[in-house]
């Protein structure tokens, strides 16, 4: 059967110098994209991480940890800048742009675009939820171990408008993502700031820190105690409420709840067990460097239960204090120490009693804690602002773009 194209696509949003231009063509994908393998390299060329988040970037500026044997880099293909990547990994999450050289995986497909079309403009297509949906639509029984092809691929129409609008298109969603990226690097700068002030307000191996608050320079040294003694440690509570909040390790990322997951008693998992109360402190037992852990404050009445696979912790003192401390990397350090496993290293609740602790009177705790809490609000204003662009830029993609089930073919 021969491939027929789509005419008369039309975007919802529409620059005013194009909006008499006429609709939209599409072309199938394999005349605007060629499949390349090159696999003639060498050492100098690095090897490419394929992410959703930075699309192609050297494994060395990210942490990113798989090891290669020299037999197995032979057959790595080749991928010059602005060459476009397919796998399994990321599809889900759209085709990945290249801006750097180097070599990937062969489990990737490695496309190219032909000349007389905005490379810019495809960056951006190809992550639209509107081109995941037609990649993504005869795949629903994809399992590890199979691709998407080249051929499968090369069967997708692709809306084509004027090279002018497509570089006007691009250059409107790259100013939103150069505003991103600024708003990204401050966001990484107040990061750094607050990392460097904590390795001076906890004191390393010393009991008494190298950065202290005016009114306390002359109130002695910070107390040593063990993390049970500082606080209560999954303390026990009733029977599970009927229905409640259920706080998984899939649901705190960086202090922040990423969701609700509402459930009753009877549907419950048996790692629902940490009935949580104002103030407490959940402690991530499993991968603790990720430092996923939660301060529960909560914005309503309803009843929330964390999962076992945190330790719940009731400071006997200053609550916002705990939690600060626990995201201090010698903290953490300790912590891992007493860690087995090694893909997922996990730490019991009676091990992460026994960690040391230092910790000021209660004053100085709470000036501490108040500090580095107004640090956090700017992290999290930051982190709301980045967000409301990712919004604001997914939303203009939905109006610039035509959705192509709209005609006939």
């Amino acid at each position: 059967m021969s491939k027929q194209k789509k005419k008369g696509l039309m975007p919802a949003l529409r620059f005013s110098e194009f909006r008499n231009a006429g609709t939209w063509e599409c072309e199938f994908s394999d005349v605007l994209f060629d499949q390349t393998s090159n696999k003639t390299h060498n050492s100098d060329i690095p090897i490419l991480a394929i992410t959703q988040e930075q699309g192609a970037i050297p494994r060395n500026l990210i942490d990113y940890h798989v090891s290669v044997t020299d037999k197995s880099i032979e057959s790595y293909k080749v991928v010059e800048v602005g060459d476009f990547i397919i796998s399994l990994r990321s599809f889900q999450g759209g085709i990945e742009y290249s801006r750097y050289k180097g070599i990937c995986s062969p489990a990737y497909v490695v496309l190219r675009l032909k000349p007389g079309y905005s490379a810019n403009y495809f960056r951006h297509f190809l992550k639209t939820d509107r081109f995941i949906a037609l990649l993504t639509k005869n795949l629903e029984g994809l399992r590890d171990g199979k691709m998407i092809s080249y051929k499968q691929f090369s069967e997708i129409l692709l809306p084509t408008p004027t090279r002018n609008e497509q570089q006007k298109i691009a250059d409107c969603l790259t100013s939103i993502d150069d505003l991103i990226t600024a708003q990204t690097q401050k966001l990484a700068t107040l990061k750094t700031h607050k990392k460097g002030l904590m390795q001076q307000l906890f004191p390393e191996g010393e009991t008494v820190p190298k950065l202290r608050f005016p009114e306390f320079r002359d109130k002695g040294e910070w107390a040593v105690k063990k993390l049970f003694q500082v606080c209560e440690i999954n303390p026990s509570a009733n029977a599970l409420p009927e229905s409640f909040v259920y706080i998984d390790l899939e649901s705190v990322e960086a202090g922040r709840m990423l969701k609700k997951n509402y459930i009753s008693r009877e549907t419950a998992p048996s790692r629902a067990q940490r009935q949580l109360k104002h103030g407490d402190v959940i402690f991530q037992m499993v991968r603790p460097y990720q430092k996923n852990n939660y301060y529960f404050l909560p914005d309503d009445d309803l009843d929330y239960v964390a999962s076992t696979g945190y330790a719940q912790l009731r400071a006997n003192e200053s609550s916002r204090f705990l939690f600060q401390y626990l995201h201090n990397d010698r903290f953490v350090d300790r912590v891992l120490s007493k860690c087995t496993g090694s893909n997922y290293p996990a730490i019991n609740s009676s091990s992460l009693s026994e960690i040391l602790v230092e910790v000021p009177q209660p004053r100085e705790q709470q000036k501490i804690a108040e500090f580095l809490t107004a640090i956090d609000d700017l992290i999290s204003n930051q982190t709301k602002k980045i967000e409301a662009l990712k919004a604001h830029k997914k939303g203009l993609m939905q109006q610039l773009f035509p959705a192509m089930d709209e005609v006939d073919a």
